[in-house]
């Protein structure tokens, strides 16, 4: 007896509801048991569900990062890059705490892409991304930020996130400025660069290479005082 088309074609659409859908697959943080990887559907997310780091390639070209973003925004927003100078032309890389308690970036052959310097030691080491965006490395027990044994918060991209600081840290040595994209697809360094300079007081200066295109007046404690301008014809673009 012939199966009616109807029959059919009720049969089919069954089956494709029935598929399995693809979904994404968030954590709260990273141990050495549980890393993130490359597999186009996991990613770590602040509590506060603001924040979004993953791997992401931001152009046509093979390259691969990790870095951080808005999650709400429907056109991804970077905010933070790790491995910016150092991008990975596969999407199997690996972010994990290494047996030596570091945050590393390896890529499938487990060679190292990018390292986080850790200033300590931890019995049990995580890794959070916080409300605030700024991604630590502490010890699962310890939530003391004067404790945390790296934060990206230390080596900010090209964007000043709410809390985060610039200028020198006299406590564990970082210069921390903002450095531009080189261009919309390369998150790599570019020419411009946003400092905070010590002259007796401390001065913003905006550069391009090794040349001063604009600097603000010293801070007073309160703001800066004023802003003197080397170049009226120059902004400092960054990647948006």
């Amino acid at each position: 007896m012939a199966i009616p088309p109807c029959v059919l074609l009720l049969t089919n659409l069954l089956a494709i509801f029935l598929l399995p859908v693809a979904s994404s697959s968030d954590i709260n943080i990273i141990t050495q048991s549980q890393p993130l990887v490359d597999d186009g559907r996991t990613t770590l997310v602040s509590d506060n569900g603001k924040y979004e780091l993953g791997f992401f390639g931001p152009g046509s070209r093979p390259h691969r990062y990790i870095g951080i973003w808005f999650k709400s925004k429907t056109v991804r927003t970077v905010v933070w890059v790790a491995n910016r100078e150092n991008p990975m032309k596969h999407s199997s890389g690996k972010f994990i705490i290494n047996k030596e308690g570091n945050l590393v970036l390896v890529n499938n052959n487990d060679t190292l892409v990018w390292l986080a310097n850790s200033t300590g030691k931890a019995s049990s080491p995580i890794v959070q991304l916080l409300g605030s965006g700024n991604l630590v490395l502490r010890d699962e027990k310890d939530q003391n930020p004067e404790n945390y044994m790296w934060q990206s918060f230390d080596y900010p991209s090209d964007t000043l996130l709410p809390g985060m600081k610039v200028g020198w840290n006299l406590r564990t040595g970082p210069n921390r400025y903002l450095t531009a994209w080189k261009n919309w697809d390369d998150p790599s360094a570019g020419d411009f660069r946003s400092e905070l300079m010590l002259h007796n007081l401390p001065e913003k200066v905006f550069w391009q290479g090794l040349t001063e295109y604009y600097r603000i007046s010293p801070w007073n404690g309160v703001s800066f005082s004023g802003s003197s301008a080397v170049n009226s014809n120059i902004a400092l673009v960054s990647k948006g």
